[in-house]
């Protein structure tokens, strides 16, 4: 009996525990599957097209609700529509993930996780360019990855920083109250260069 058991418990599938954490943005749910998701930099992905680049995001899209899949460090951002609740699409999606990882599955195909958008003129950056990414990089995207998201540096041109949002910062409702009250008054007070926040 002990050793059926045992035999059992050797060749059992392996267990997975999934977290969800809500963000700030109600179209969006964080799940964290308690291992790594992307080695470096992050990958965003707003269609079934752009999607073709991880087969966890492609798999994810095969749910018609779904409408942005934002992969970070340790955590899945998945986006649904309006029409939508949480409530049904939740299991579907655990499921996905669940069985992606259990199958040993990639999440990108080839090196496709980027940490940065590249912007225009970003060939020979200057100082205040270099200050600017650095506060990002130190102070802005750990904050923004707790919520399920990720805010990259685009460009700096005339006093003004272009940020792109990602993830769960993509059309949150407050993320105009982020980039204003909190990023753009931070980069300010730090930068005397920086005059405003806009989001691309």
């Amino acid at each position: 009996m002990l050793k059926r058991i045992l035999s059992y418990t050797l060749t059992a599938e392996p267990v997975m525990f999934i977290q969800t954490e809500q963000t700030p943005n109600p179209a969006s749910l964080k799940f964290l599957p308690g291992c790594p998701v992307v080695p470096a930099g992050t990958a965003n992905y707003t269609s079934e097209r752009a999607a073709r680049a991880s087969p966890l995001a492609e798999r994810l899209f095969s749910l018609p609700e779904v409408t942005g899949v934002f992969l970070g460090a340790d955590f899945i951002t998945v986006t649904k529509d309006d029409q939508s609740d949480w409530y049904r699409l939740k299991p579907a999606i655990l499921a996905i993930i669940m069985e992606h990882f259990t199958a040993g599955r990639p999440v990108l195909l080839g090196e496709t996780a980027t940490g940065e958008a590249v912007g225009a003129g970003q060939e020979e950056e200057d100082e205040v360019v270099a200050q600017i990414k650095e506060l990002l990089e130190t102070r802005v995207r750990p904050a923004v990855a707790q919520d399920g998201g990720d805010i990259i540096f685009h460009d700096f041109e005339d006093g003004v920083v272009f940020l792109h949002m990602q993830g769960s910062c993509s059309g949150c409702p407050s993320s105009t109250a982020t980039l204003k009250a909190g990023i753009e008054n931070m980069l300010r007070h730090y930068i005397p260069e920086v005059v405003e926040v806009r989001a691309i």
